[in-house]
């Protein structure tokens, strides 16, 4: 990942922790050099971990493996901002996973549209055992996106993102409004 940063140097000389008859001979320094070449990438890493895991400040090239290990997916068209706004809000977002706040919230990230959703579901209960429930037909999901300006929710990303937030038994449609 970063191994080819030219000029890196390791703030921790092997050559400077050898005793001083080993630090004489050139051959044992070059060698110790040539580990300091290979460890510098490494240990710049781990000095900098702390900004690799922020996904503010991860470096672009790796805020893909990050948001992959957070549980969600980038799409490779969106523009650094909201690849960068997807992947800090996968912890909150896995919180409130399977929900319409949290479909709403996902959807309106990846797409930049206002999101609107409208749910079949609900809930019924009876404190008689064995009662019948009434019959509603199968729970369906509608999700209408409104797009104010010129970005685009492509069809196949937001089918993608309604796997992604939608329960899986759970029909879907989908609507992209420009006004």
């Amino acid at each position: 990942m970063r191994a080819a940063v030219e000029g890196l140097g390791s703030p921790y000389s092997l050559a400077d922790l050898l005793p001083a008859v080993y630090q004489e001979d050139p051959f044992t320094v070059g060698l110790c050099a040539g580990w300091d070449e290979v460890v510098a990438p490494l240990i710049s890493t781990l000095d900098c971990l702390s900004a690799y895991l922020d996904p503010q400040l991860a470096p672009d090239d790796f805020l893909g493996w990050l948001a992959d290990r957070l549980g969600t997916q980038l799409d490779e068209k969106w523009p650094l901002e909201r690849k960068r706004a997807v992947t800090a809000h996968a912890l909150t977002g896995h919180r409130v996973r399977g929900t319409v706040a949290g479909t709403c919230e996902r959807i309106a990230l990846a797409t930049g549209g206002r999101v609107e959703l409208f749910d079949s579901g609900g809930v019924v209960t009876s404190r008689t055992p064995g009662a019948v429930f009434p019959a509603d037909g199968p729970s369906s999901v509608l999700v209408r996106v409104t797009i104010d300006d010129d970005r685009d929710a492509a069809p196949v990303d937001l089918e993608a993102l309604m796997q992604e937030c939608v329960p899986a038994h759970v029909p879907y449609r989908t609507e992209v409004v420009r006004p």
